[in-house]
């Protein structure tokens, strides 16, 4: 049985999207490390509420929608009332479109950048003061490899990922006075819900089946598999220790080699 050492007790931790995927992993692993978890997503939970309650009793959810700000203020004021101000903040939450710039839908657009770009901003506007103030804080946004290598059918994706290296990179020089770090880790393709629909898509396209489209894919990665949300958990957990704060300003690719 593996011992993970409790570091984190007396943290809280925001996760937005900590309901599946990435979001959930994150949540787990700073879960095993004594931190409080604070949930929000603009899905219902379902079974996965027990299961994070599984792993600590020290757990908080409300509905949070990161492209409203009043859901934002009312999150973290919830929150603060409940258990306290977050220590650290962990920015999940996202989505793709599957299109071309040439005939871009405006909303897709404008959806893709409101929750991947400016929902990290108003969540990191709404914890970054009181982390400032206690001298302490960790942020991290969570990228992707697209924010320097694209791919032209999401085009709304690789930008907003772009964006969301240079806030994060801002908030670095912001937090660097004041024990608070900034970074982005950038994993390339994961083996979550949002990976399973985006084959879904590009099966579709290609005329063949979902099952053949994941194995063309881990036939060109240079490590044959797909990464897997928990070693971002462990990543994610790791920059949270005290002796991480070093560790700021940067773009963390979790690639496995791979350039996408």
């Amino acid at each position: 049985m593996v011992v993970v050492e409790r570091y984190l007790e007396g943290r809280i931790a925001i996760i937005t999207g900590g309901f599946a995927g990435i979001g959930k992993a994150i949540a787990i692993a700073l879960a095993e490390r004594g931190a409080t978890i604070a949930v929000g997503a603009r899905r219902q939970p379902g079974e996965v509420i027990e299961e994070l309650k599984s792993v600590s009793d020290a757990f908080f959810y409300q509905k949070l929608d990161v492209a409203d700000v009043d859901s934002v203020a009312a999150f973290v004021e919830a929150l603060a009332n409940e258990h306290g101000d977050a220590d650290i903040l962990v920015n999940s939450a996202g989505v793709t479109a599957h299109e071309l710039v040439c005939g871009h839908d405006e909303k897709s657009w404008l959806d893709v950048i409101d929750i991947n770009l400016s929902g990290p901003f108003r969540m990191i506007r709404a914890c970054l003061p009181k982390m400032i103030e206690r001298r302490w804080g960790r942020i991290i946004n969570i990228g992707s490899t697209a924010a320097t290598t694209a791919v032209a059918d999401h085009a709304a994706y690789c930008a907003s990922k772009s964006g969301l290296l240079g806030l994060s990179r801002a908030v670095a020089l912001e937090g660097a006075p004041h024990g608070v770090s900034s970074v982005v880790i950038s994993p390339t393709w994961v083996q979550t819900e949002m990976f399973n629909s985006s084959m879904q898509i590009q099966a579709g396209k290609a005329g063949h089946s979902v099952d053949e489209e994941i194995e063309k894919l881990v036939a060109e990665q240079p490590q044959k598999r797909l990464v897997q949300p928990q070693e971002l958990g462990a990543l994610a957990a790791f920059l949270c220790r005290d002796e991480a704060l070093g560790i700021t300003m940067e773009d963390i690719q979790l690639n496995a080699a791979a350039l996408w």
